[in-house]
């Protein structure tokens, strides 16, 4: 069932890793997050595509997702520096809308796209990348991420479940959406209880209180899969709205200010085990120089990263 850690981790993330990934610079950016932040785990998150939220098929072999080679080699580095492995293997919709709307009817309609249908190509996305983690000794799976549309369907999920304990002997989670913790009711198959933390800045204790019932009920310990907030004026208030990046006016501090927030209060909470901050990119700039979006979501040369890196070595 895998080992419980203290998790102090980023989302080690890539939408096209035949375009993002070069495997010198990838192991690279491992070692600076290590001696920038010092880091104990790399999450590997990328994402299978489909077409729209309603679509059943999910394209999860074409050339953006991972090599396998390659991500093998890179889990293997990681393990070779004494780092623990976690895989987020995601869906995203190519129309742009978010994963978080994929939904059909809840009973089946002839000639309508089913649940079953998509659960069957879901399942066997999972069950590849439960075998691989397997194979290549990944401390942790992590089999969905902010399916909000797809969270009341638990008999599936615990199908799922059970058939990834048959191919993968690690830890099993699943990374909730915000304000999601107490909706979804097959926590007790899981090892760990896991969720996106992206709430405002002056919210954040209410939530964590109202988190802290659902993990006493369930009795596992709980990470945060994501939290963070972009670098740009205002976010702190809305900090899971990736679109303000766009159209914001960059700003180190209100990411910083939100992260001191964040981490000052979490501190206090005893039921938290860890962290996966959103993002820091596999392909990144080499210097702080060539950021061509300076209020984006990674921390990396930005205020944020000290207050990072000071919480993770000392906690």
């Amino acid at each position: 069932m895998g080992t419980n850690w203290e998790i102090k981790s980023f989302n080690f993330v890539t939408w096209d890793w035949s375009k993002d990934v070069e495997l010198d610079q990838a192991k690279r950016e491992i070692d600076e997050m290590v001696k920038r932040c010092a880091i104990n785990t790399v999450t590997f998150a990328f994402a299978a595509r489909q077409e729209h939220c309603y679509s059943t098929y999910i394209d999860w072999k074409s050339g953006f997702m991972p090599n396998l080679n390659e991500l093998s080699e890179l889990i293997h580095y990681a393990k070779s520096k004494g780092l623990k492995t976690i895989v987020k293997p995601m869906v995203n919709v190519n129309d742009g809308y978010w994963r978080a709307y994929i939904r059909f009817f809840d009973e089946d309609v002839p000639c309508e796209p089913k649940w079953s249908d998509w659960f069957r190509h879901y399942n066997e996305y999972m069950l590849a990348y439960g075998q691989f983690c397997e194979q290549n000794g990944v401390d942790m799976l992590i089999i969905g991420c902010e399916m909000v549309g797809t969270d009341h369907r638990e008999q599936e999920w615990r199908y799922l479940i059970s058939q990834l304990r048959q191919v993968y002997g690690g830890a099993l989670t699943y990374n909730c959406d915000k304000y999601q913790e107490h909706n979804v009711k097959w926590w007790d198959a899981l090892d760990y209880i896991s969720s996106s933390g992206y709430y405002p800045k002056g919210m954040i204790e209410n939530e964590l209180e109202r988190i802290e019932q659902v993990v006493r009920h369930y009795g596992k310990p709980f990470f945060f899969a994501e939290a963070g907030c972009p670098a740009v004026v205002g976010a702190s208030a809305v900090p899971n709205d990736w679109k303000i990046i766009d159209k914001g006016i960059p700003s180190e501090k209100e990411q910083a200010d939100y992260y001191t927030e964040f981490l000052s209060i979490c501190a206090k909470k005893e039921f938290i085990s860890g962290f996966c901050f959103w993002d820091w990119p596999i392909k990144s700039p080499a210097t702080k120089e060539e950021i061509e979006q300076p209020g984006q979501y990674s921390i990396k040369w930005k205020q944020a990263e000290q207050i990072v890196a000071h919480f993770y070595r000392t906690h």
